[in-house]
């Protein structure tokens, strides 16, 4: 059977190469006589693998000195309770960003260390745009200032990151991180799932400045503490260990490749040549404001929910999977992660010019 262009928002695409390449060396890595599924993570070959993805990332980010790459578990789903009980430590208040499903549900347990300030929020027009941010909001003794940077269900993103002067910095960029340059010293965390542009699920990235580190109380759980992960360098539990091999196989990709600032003009002609004809369509319609359209999560509807049940169905059976938009939003969503090649793009736009042409 041929592989089919998978939209999925994640688990995502993963590069054809990548997964050849680890197809070969399932039951034998390199000489070790032992697939990377059944080796100790205390053993030489794994550590080195392990840290040449740690630092092969920081090669890809430009990651300055003064952080620390951290490859955990529990998914970004689990910073929403370690960034706070980290970094809410002294005035335990914190700024918040509403753009979403995401963004609610780490303020949901934000809430439970401190004292939220929602800063902005798009929740009035069902998060179809990024909010205009007033620094006369900002809290100037907030621990911390949270945001997420691509809005995987709505499909939206941050093009400008704000000025938090001495306020740090945090980013959720579960779904969009390496998919385009960022200035990695303007944030005091960024995190993300690997699940979209990283590797199979399992992994959680962790960036981290170092002044942050070592913060919290010592009453918190020594598993939650970043602290713990600092000084044992990502092991001091077992580390999902074939999750970090196909990142690490990723991020060569992507060092090989000409780094992020391909990987950025490729996506942006991605989302260009999908954005362009849902534009000019006269059946479908994106959902975003132009101004804050994500170059990774492309939602778009037809403004009828039979002729979306009947676009879904049909593309699936023509090899485009995974577009059905979520249930908050409905209708169509196509994930472009890195992963997708651009003939994956194409098609699916022939494919939705011929669905028009017998639909409109």
């Amino acid at each position: 059977m041929a592989r089919v262009y998978n939209f999925s928002a994640g688990p995502a695409v993963l590069p054809e190469d990548v997964l050849k390449k680890a197809a070969s060396e399932m039951l034998e890595y390199g000489t070790t006589g032992t697939s990377v599924m059944e080796m100790s993570h205390r053993s030489k070959d794994y550590m080195d693998l392990f840290y040449k993805a740690q630092n092969d990332l920081r090669k890809l980010m430009e990651i300055p000195d003064n952080y620390e790459v951290l490859f955990l578990q529990g998914g970004a789903s689990l910073q929403f309770s370690m960034i706070p009980m980290n970094l809410a430590v002294k005035s335990k208040k914190m700024d918040y960003v509403n753009t979403g499903v995401w963004s609610k549900k780490a303020i949901a347990e934000a809430k439970k260390f401190g004292e939220v300030n929602i800063v902005a929020s798009s929740e009035d027009t069902t998060f179809n745009r990024i909010p205009e941010l007033d620094k006369a909001k900002f809290n100037k003794d907030a621990d911390y200032f949270y945001l997420v940077s691509n809005n995987t269900i709505y499909g939206t993103r941050i093009v400008d990151f704000p000025d938090t002067g001495n306020v740090p910095l945090i980013a959720d960029m579960s779904s969009d991180i390496l998919s385009r340059k960022v200035d990695v010293s303007k944030f005091g965390i960024i995190f993300a799932g690997a699940q979209k542009n990283i590797g199979p699920s399992g992994l959680t990235v962790v960036i981290i400045r170092k002044d942050l580190i070592g913060l919290a109380d010592d009453s918190i759980p020594t598993m939650l503490n970043y602290r713990t992960h600092s000084e044992g360098e990502s092991m001091f539990n077992t580390p999902p260990t074939y999750s970090a091999y196909i990142a690490g196989l990723v991020f060569e990709k992507l060092l090989n490749e000409g780094g992020l600032d391909t990987m950025e003009s490729v996506n942006k002609k991605k989302a260009a040549l999908l954005y362009d004809f849902l534009d000019n369509s006269k059946l479908f319609k994106p959902t975003v404001e132009p101004a804050y359209r994500s170059i990774m999560n492309v939602p778009f509807v037809t403004g009828d929910d039979q002729k979306n049940a009947d676009f879904i169905a049909q593309a699936t059976k023509a090899g485009f999977v995974n577009l059905k938009g979520h249930r908050s939003v409905g209708g169509m969503r196509a994930s472009i992660y890195n992963a997708m090649p651009i003939e994956g793009v194409q098609k699916l736009v022939e494919f939705m010019k011929a669905f028009e042409q017998n639909n409109a």
